[in-house]
């Protein structure tokens, strides 16, 4: 019995592709052919179905073309089965896998497969009609000089946010700037490009250019022009040549930004973007602060003409003058104060407290409107500073000069003992001076200092804290102050002031020693004790000691 064509599975797996189904149909006239179309088939339905790898490192597949669904199986045996024109080893490929494998140069696909394979590896496998953009970037942030080569399909450049994934992911690999090694190149027309192998660059760009042209395509390789576009910012890494990249973050992944010719593009991380220069409909400035700033480009977008904008954050704000002279350059608009944007930089000041319903009616256009002539940025700096000014001033009303000084307990009690102290040591100048006047006047007069010494042994002193009875020495009572003044001054002056003056605090100040040159003489003088409280003076207390004068 003749096999038959298994039309209910190829129609399950080319459902996609019709056109497929019915070329399998007419070609399937004989018995090997129908065998080798449900061999074909089956293999297919089985790479579908198989549940071997984890569910997180299984690609998607989504229900239209894409590198991995069953049309692009059927790509990929198309280009297995073709003969390789040219192929280069050892070329580490980072997108959509990051591998180091072999590219292979067929007439209608390029593609990659792993050393020592001869089929493509799923998902890198590009018809040379699909392609739509090519790059030739250099790698940023690496001290040796390496190259991008990225390749955009149809449809790949602009991921859509919503909806089905992209039918196919950009084709990314990595070169020196060496030449290649010997040994990694074949293929039918490697001896043609052995006269173009001095270096990676013009071995690969007179491939991919041939290949493309070959194909009928239009798409040429666009490479970064510094004369066009060129960073102020020093590269770390390597710092003599011109960097043509801009670092940033999309979100929470950093990349760069390349201002070319044809579009802006961010790289080298999934997932990667081209905007094309006519998809641009505005790119605004937005977050605008004293080291970074932030662009906002607005995209047209292909399903209904309306637009989606996408931010990247924190530009240096050296490259400013060179993305502002590109925008200009390639007649982009800016958008910065459009109505739209000014609205989302007023939000913060919408969160604030609601003004009164009389002056909402009565409004002040000119500060809702930005009748002052001042953009956001500087009415916002503005605030600032007043605020400031305004603490500042508030600061300086609390301020309470008499507070200083103050501390635990009452300061006015210590203040009140420096000042009674104060008035001590002028009085006790005074004495002494007046005791160094009277020195010739107690040697010639004798006997009135025996009167004297009397009277102010009857004199009793005015009660006073009670103080334990001290014995001074000469010296001592003359090179400190005394804790009880008016039992020490009769030493130095037999005179009745000292009783006079009222005892002072039992804390006193140290005062200056001084050394007198006077001769000691010796005698009687009466020395009296303080008293108890409430205890009556005892006599009998005189006793000798020297007298200085």
């Amino acid at each position: 019995m003749a096999q038959s064509l298994n039309s209910k599975r190829i129609d399950a797996i080319f459902q996609s592709r019709p056109d497929i189904i019915a070329r399998i149909n007419q070609a399937a006239d004989s018995p090997g052919r129908i065998a080798l179309f449900n061999d074909i088939a089956d293999h297919v339905y089985e790479r579908l179905q198989e549940n071997g790898e984890p569910a997180q490192k299984r690609r998607k597949v989504g229900a239209e073309q894409a590198n991995g669904s069953p049309s692009s199986q059927v790509a990929l045996s198309n280009a297995a089965d073709e003969a390789v024109l040219l192929e280069i080893k050892e070329i580490s490929v980072s997108v959509p896998q990051r591998k180091k494998l072999e590219i292979c140069f067929t007439s209608n696909h390029l593609y990659a497969r792993a050393p020592g394979t001869t089929a493509p590896l799923p998902g890198v496998s590009y018809a040379w009609r699909d392609i739509e953009y090519a790059f030739y970037l250099p790698v940023p942030d690496k001290a040796q000089v390496q190259y991008n080569y990225i390749l955009f399909p149809k449809g790949t450049c602009l991921p859509p946010k919503t909806g089905t994934p992209p039918s196919a992911e950009p084709f990314v690999f990595t070169v020196p700037a060496t030449a290649p090694k010997q040994g990694t190149i074949g293929g039918s027309e490697a001896g043609a490009a052995a006269a173009v192998s001095d270096t990676y660059k013009s071995l690969f760009h007179w491939a991919l250019t041939k290949r493309l042209q070959a194909a009928g395509s239009a798409v040429k390789i666009v490479s970064a022009d510094p004369n066009k576009f060129r960073s102020m910012v020093r590269q770390p890494h390597r710092p003599n040549e011109t960097a043509v990249h801009v670092s940033g973050f999309r979100g929470s992944k950093d990349g760069y930004l390349f201002f070319l010719e044809n579009g802006i593009l961010w790289g080298f991380k999934k997932p990667l973007i081209f905007i094309p220069t006519n998809r641009i409909a505005a790119i605004s400035y937005t977050n605008i602060l004293q080291i970074t700033f932030n662009i906002v480009v607005e995209i047209f977008t292909e399903e209904d003409g309306n637009t989606e904008e996408l931010e990247f954050g924190m530009l240096d704000q050296q490259n400013y003058g060179g993305i502002d002279d590109y925008i200009k350059m390639n007649n982009l608009q800016d958008r910065s104060m459009a109505e739209q944007r000014k609205a989302k930089l007023q939000l913060a000041e919408n969160k604030g407290p609601k003004k009164k319903e009389g002056d909402a009616e009565n409004g002040d256009a000119e500060a809702a409107e930005g009748g002052d002539g001042m953009t956001e940025l500087e009415r916002a700096q503005l605030e600032a500073e007043q605020q400031l000014q305004d603490d500042e001033d508030e600061d300086e009303e609390d301020y309470d000069p008499g507070s200083e000084g103050e501390s635990e307990g009452s300061g006015s009690s210590d203040d009140d003992d420096d000042d009674d102290d104060d008035e001590d040591d002028d009085d006790e100048d005074d004495e002494e001076d007046d005791g160094e006047e009277e020195e010739g006047g107690e040697e010639a007069e004798g006997e009135q200092q025996e009167e004297e010494e009397e009277e102010v042994k009857e004199e009793p002193p005015k009660p006073a804290a009670p103080v334990k009875p001290a014995k001074p020495t000469p010296r001592a009572a003359r090179a400190t102050k005394p804790a009880a003044k008016p039992a020490a001054k009769p030493a130095a002056k037999p005179a009745p002031k000292p009783a006079a003056k009222a005892a002072p605090k039992p804390a006193a100040k140290p005062v200056k020693t001084e050394t007198s040159n006077v001769p000691v003489r010796t005698g009687w003088a009466a020395f009296t004790s303080r008293p108890a409280a409430d205890v009556d003076m005892a006599e009998g207390d005189d006793e000798k000691f020297d007298v200085v004068g």
